[in-house]
């Protein structure tokens, strides 16, 4: 009988070894190589009891008890040691210390325009060749909805013409395709089918733009850029991030306001034909869009209402205000609740929960809608983040990404 206990205690006990071992294992693996913050932010990283992250810089230590104390006091670069009790060290962690930077909210509606890098698989289907009989060619060839063709025979495509003319030149004759998959680079051969004439088919749906509206979220004076709706833009068929090669950022004309509904979201529809250009696009990501400014004047700036970036200490629940347009004039300013605050949320652009308490913007949109993304928010005049979902059952309520994260992606492209 004692034995019997004896070994299931020893179970028990490796059973729990190897939990803890795993939970550790999974710490370090999920520890960033590179962390951005700005002066004064404070660095905050997941820990366990034991783990020890130190700056040599400082020489203040973070620990499971104390982490989030170091604080980066100047730009530059500095380095932090993880270490096991202080005695095995596990790996480092890059810190990029920005300086403080000012932005202007702007809050206007805007047009953009993405041209992806090669073209966006966003189907498939069984074709029927010149024998009437049904084909797949892309079958067992490994690409998927979603990826994006950026080669045939070596010839790089830039369009859907182009993967059209390139596939009828190949008059039936395997083609070599380079493709990204989950932006890993790889490569299969398709065989065309001729469906009539010189037509020859891959039996894949492809797109190499997108278009839509948003809001611009603010202008950083210094660098001449731009961040925008707080998410990322997504192909509507495969609901992927679009991988681009360039945009272009235009003002728009609103046409029509659609009031959400519990269960319907709103929406503002615009259009950006004949209208002029605001700058260039050159990142999608899903913490929004971003580039450069090559036409100040079609944003129609208020110079004056250049702002700090609130650091996420300094954010707190209770009041706030947005800043958006829905009748092509200057933007106003509308009351909301910061409801929720998630301060260690690096990974998404869900930072914080609001609500639209203003009855003006209430009796007009129902809350937040479509194209409202990327409003600037405004607490104790500073720029603390930027709209960017919507909850269905409640278009009152929705989710804001913080302002930190948006100026550190933009500081990318400037």
């Amino acid at each position: 009988m004692q034995n019997k206990i004896s070994n299931a205690l020893k179970k028990i006990l490796l059973v729990f070894f190897l939990i803890v071992l795993y939970s550790y294992t999974l710490l370090i693996t999920n520890l960033p190589d590179e962390v951005v913050v700005f002066e004064g932010e404070k660095i905050s990283l997941k820990t366990l009891l034991g783990v020890n992250i130190k700056t040599k810089r400082q020489g203040t230590v973070e620990t499971a008890s104390n982490n989030g104390k170091a604080i980066t006091d100047s730009a530059g670069n500095a380095k932090l040691e993880v270490s096991l009790f202080d005695k095995f060290k596990l790996k480092n962690v890059n810190v990029d210390i920005l300086p403080r930077t000012k932005v202007i909210p702007v809050g206007n509606i805007a047009g953009v325009k993405l041209y992806t890098n090669g073209v966006l698989v966003v189907g498939m289907s069984e074709i029927e060749g010149v024998d009437k009989k049904k084909y797949k060619p892309y079958a067992n060839s490994g690409i998927k909805e979603g990826d994006t063709i950026v080669e045939i025979n070596q010839k790089h495509i830039n369009s859907t013409e182009d993967l059209i003319d390139t596939v009828n030149k190949s008059h039936g004759q395997d083609v070599k395709i380079k493709y990204v998959h989950e932006e890993h680079t790889k490569e299969c051969s398709i065989v065309p089918v001729q469906t009539n004439g010189s037509q020859y088919k891959l039996g894949l749906w492809v797109r190499d733009s997108a278009a839509g509206v948003g809001t611009v979220s603010f202008y950083e004076p210094s660098s001449k850029t731009f961040g925008a709706l707080g998410h990322g833009i997504t192909d509507i068929d495969t609901n992927e991030l679009i991988n681009i090669a360039s945009g272009e950022f235009v003002t728009t004309r609103i046409l029509s306001i659609t009031k959400g509904e519990s269960g319907n979201p709103g929406k503002i529809q615009g259009t950006v034909e004949n209208q002029s250009n605001i700058g260039k696009i050159y990142k999608n990501s899903k913490f929004g869009i971003y580039g450069k400014v090559d036409n100040i004047s079609s944003l129609n700036l208020d110079t004056s209402k250049e702002m700090d970036v609130a650091l996420r200490e300094e954010i707190k629940t209770g009041k706030a205000t947005i800043l958006c347009s829905l009748d092509n004039q200057k933007p106003q300013m509308y009351e909301i609740e910061i409801e929720k605050i998630y301060k260690e949320n690096n990974y998404d652009n869900k930072s914080m929960q609001i609500k639209v308490t203003d009855k003006k913007l209430l009796e007009r949109t129902g809350g937040i809608i479509q194209g409202m993304s990327g409003s600037p928010i405004i607490q104790n005049g500073k720029f603390v983040g930027a709209v960017t979902h919507v909850l269905v059952n409640d278009p009152t309520k929705g989710y804001a990404v913080f302002g930190d994260i948006m100026l550190k992606q933009s500081k990318e492209v400037s």
